[in-house]
């Protein structure tokens, strides 16, 4: 039978019956794990490593996923392969049976639409109609990596409109598939060129009369270090031959969308949306009624910033069978209401926030099926002294990750960060870009300016129906700063504020997050894992092999108290079985080259010390004690486990690490703290991978052992880390340090932790006045909290509000002494 997709508007999934009952009885979260007696393949987390998606190119990301047609549709693609790549087009059966299709060509496809009239499919190249039939429109047609789709405004029964990264656009007939080109794509000489600015496109869509396009990024030079660079694009085009492009907002924008997603009907008078993002926050634009409004939220992970637009992939907004939408920007899960428009811009709430890198997802059967990008080959740009010499994976690959709806909302607990204005010069009376004020149970703004007279903002509140109201008036000294904590009386979906003079190098930097009410014990799912005072376990060195191989490599390690036994060289294979193999050539490539190296950080009596490649220093919570033995196998202390970011371990607490041209180590922040010693991670098919086994017999279902019983591995989803405990630890800047007067410490993590105690004390013969500091924005922007009068012989403890929130702290002393400032998170 035909299906028509898996956008509500249009019936949702329509599974055979039979294929239907077997995947929503077998994809349930009692089976995800165990197969033959259901028939289903073993799978960790949602995550089956039968499915995982390989290419030969430097990246191999999951660019569109559809249910259509009793199956479930998915591209990959490659990095800038306009001419096609070795990607393919997969189909999946309700069993997870996948099939790769002979019509594949490759490229760098991103896009995805339903035409309603032809009933048919378009998906990267690929033309697919209700009996699974597969035409292709080849890359010598059209040109580029196509990244969007849209309906045309003429013709909308017969054509249909692609666009590329590159800003060229094609009109496309549906039954012949014969191509017009309506704008070259810039790497083509020949042929029509647009003059947008930007480039690297993500989004596109037509409605209200337009078409509209989104970039994210830039060729100007800067846009590889300055995140504030003029960059990116969202522009409409009337569709009329005689007439340009005109720019609607010269910031990054992704994805382009309306409330029929990627099933448009054309029905008149719906609102188009557009997500993307700057330096200061992310930006919502809203065309309603012909007219564009736009509006601002917090940023959950920086490790999609970057001017260059590299890091995003795909953020969308997207039908997922619940009466919200969802939506995806920068690590967070979002409930998005369908109903966003002029009159009615309420209900934008956070889930949770994730680790994976999803690049398009949909509702199959009972699952929400994400495709992810995990483990880019080229690694990109993201090199860092604290990995030694680690190589990247052996070959790109990815996986499609099936979770409950409900998990949505159990993975990180949100948090964000943003700012109307950022150093920014104001004008007396100008109004601020409104800020999302809901969805978040603490909420907060650091307010600052440089201005030589006092400054008064004022504040306004909208509650979703276009009718501002006053919150309150906050005045700031000259050149001074204040924090402004929120009351849950204060209400309203969006906050605005304006200047009473002319303001100059005004920062407003709002800081947001629910309480983590994560204990801090690790879930029954790391079960079998060795404990950090472990006597006795199995550890050692992972890799992904490459070469086409798409086993998993393992150097094994069997500790005995404080011997290592080098026990051998394993692979594991999709069937899940972990063998011991005889390759003396492959073991000692391995031990080479994917070594964990020491010392590339240190610890003090005061804290973890980190200096990166730029020389700078930064200084993290200390773990358990029993990490201050490093042990006879070193513990890995960063890797790419998602493409082009790092997870970073130290003393027992796992961190998001943005890649440097996203902001490295200044925007990194904790994920959880363990007792374990995981000795290696890595990404493979899709799943994370831990080695650091307890030799005892305990196992649980993440447990994949050896036949000979020497080695195993936990095997799980990045995002299960979650369920190992809430971000905790102790220590500080400075531990009985000598300190000079009027120096200031280094910068001591503050972000991503719920609960936060300060300790003062020094061996002066007087009292000591000790200024606390914030990083406020991620960014060096460095504003007093407040001096402490610290007395002779005494310790000052003070605990920071619930919801006092930055990036890093740090502490300056009036006088030269031996001073201890240490936090208790």
């Amino acid at each position: 039978m035909t299906n028509r997709g898996g956008e509500k508007n249009a019936g949702w999934v329509k599974l055979s019956l039979l294929t239907r009952f077997v995947f929503c009885a077998t994809l349930s979260l009692a089976t995800l794990v165990e197969g033959e007696e259901t028939g289903m393949p073993r799978g960790f987390s949602g995550i089956y490593p039968g499915l995982a998606m390989f290419n030969e190119e430097g990246e191999c990301g999951t660019g569109a996923v559809v249910p259509w047609a009793d199956r479930l549709w998915v591209v990959t693609y490659a990095p800038h392969k306009p001419l096609g790549s070795t990607d393919k087009l997969y189909e999946i059966n309700g069993a997870l049976a996948q099939t790769i299709r002979s019509e594949s060509l490759g490229g760098t496809p991103a896009n995805r639409m339903v035409h309603g009239e032809s009933g048919q499919l378009f998906i990267g190249p690929y033309v697919i109609d209700g009996e699974r039939h597969v035409r292709v429109v080849p890359p010598t047609k059209m040109f580029g990596r196509l990244t969007g789709m849209a309906r045309s405004l003429e013709e909308p029964a017969g054509k249909i409109l692609y666009a590329t990264m590159e800003e060229g656009v094609y009109e496309v007939d549906v039954k012949s598939l014969e191509v017009k080109e309506l704008w070259a794509d810039e790497q083509r000489k020949e042929g029509r060129h647009s003059d947008l600015p930007g480039y690297h496109g993500k989004g596109f869509y037509s409605g209200q009369g337009r078409y509209v396009y989104a970039n994210n990024g830039d060729h100007a030079k800067a846009a590889l270090t300055d995140p504030a660079t003029p960059t990116g694009a969202l522009a409409e085009w009337s569709g009329k031959a005689e007439e340009g492009w005109k720019v609607v907002r010269r910031n990054q924008f992704t994805d382009v969308t309306g409330p029929e997603g990627i099933r448009p009907t054309g029905a008149e008078g719906l609102p188009m949306w557009s997500i993307g993002f700057d330096h200061r926050s992310l930006i919502l634009m809203l065309l309603d009624g012909g007219k564009w409004r736009a509006f601002r939220l917090p940023k959950t992970s920086h490790c999609y910033d970057g001017a260059h637009g590299w890091n995003t992939e795909w953020p969308r907004i997207r039908e997922i069978g619940e009466g919200p939408l969802l939506m995806t920007m920068h690590g967070e899960f979002w409930k998005f209401p369908r109903t966003f428009s002029a009159g009615n811009t309420a209900g934008i709430a956070p889930r949770s926030t994730y680790l994976k890198v999803v690049g398009d997802f949909a509702r199959w059967g009972d699952r929400v099926v994400l495709g992810c990008d995990d483990a880019a080959k080229s690694e990109f740009l993201n090199k860092r002294g604290v990995k030694g010499a680690l190589i990247g994976p052996g070959q790109s690959q990815s996986n499609l990750w099936f979770v409950a709806p409900g998990d949505l909302d159990r993975f990180g607990p949100p948090l964000g960060e943003g700012s109307v204005w950022l150093h920014d010069d104001v004008k007396a009376g100008e109004v601020s870009d409104p800020f999302l004020f809901s969805g978040f149970e603490r909420r907060g703004l650091h307010l600052a300016h440089g201005s030589a007279e006092a400054v008064t903002f004022a504040m306004e509140t909208d509650a979703g129906d276009g009718t501002w109201k006053p919150l309150r008036e906050v005045k700031v000294s000259a050149k001074g700063n204040v924090w402004v904590n929120f009351t849950a009386e204060e209400k309203g979906a969006w906050v605005r504020l304006r200047a009473d003079r002319a303001a100059e190098k005004v920062c407003a930097v709002f800081h947001f997050s629910n309480a983590d009410t994560r204990g801090t014990e690790p879930d029954a799912r790391f079960a079998g894992l060795a404990k950090v005072d472990a006597q006795a376990y199995s550890g050692g060195i992972l890799r992904a092999r490459g070469e086409n191989l798409r086993t998993l490599a393992f150097s094994a390690s069997e500790v005995r108290g404080s011997a290592e036994t080098r026990v051998g060289y394993y692979e594991l294979g999709a069937d899940l079985q972990l063998k011991r193999v005889e390759d003396a050539k492959a073991h000692e490539y391995l031990k080479k080259n994917a070594a964990v190296p020491r010392g590339v950080i240190s610890a003090d009596a005061a804290s973890v010390l980190v200096i990166d490649d730029a020389g700078r220093r930064w200084r993290l919570p200390r773990g358990d004690a029993a990490f201050e033995k490093e042990g006879p196998v070193p513990l890995r202390v960063d890797r790419e486990v998602c493409t082009e970011r790092d997870l970073f371990q130290a003393e027992g607490t796992f961190y998001e690490l943005p890649a440097e041209n996203a902001g490295g180590f200044i925007k990194m922040r904790p994920i959880t703290t363990h007792r374990l010693r995981i000795t290696d991670y890595c990404s493979w098919r899709g799943l994370l991978v831990l080695s650091g086994v307890s030799a005892d017999d305990q196992a649980g279902e993440h447990i994949i052992r050896s036949e000979d019983g020497h080695a195993a591995l936990w095997l799980g989803a990045v995002d299960d880390l979650w369920s190992l405990g809430r971000p905790t630890g102790h220590g500080g800047p400075w531990h009985e340090t000598a300190v000079t007067a009027g120096t200031p410490s280094d910068p001591y993590l503050f972000r991503g932790y719920d609960h936060k105690v300060l300790t003062l004390s020094h061996d002066a013969a007087q009292a000591v006045h000790v200024t606390v500091e914030l990083d406020v924005a991620g960014d060096g922007t460095w504003e007093p909290y407040r001096t402490f009068a610290v007395p002779v012989g005494e310790k000052v403890i003070h605990e920071f509000p619930a919801g006092f929130a930055g990036y890093w702290v740090r502490v300056t002393s009036d006088a030269a002494c031996k001073a201890t400032a240490e936090l208790t998170y």
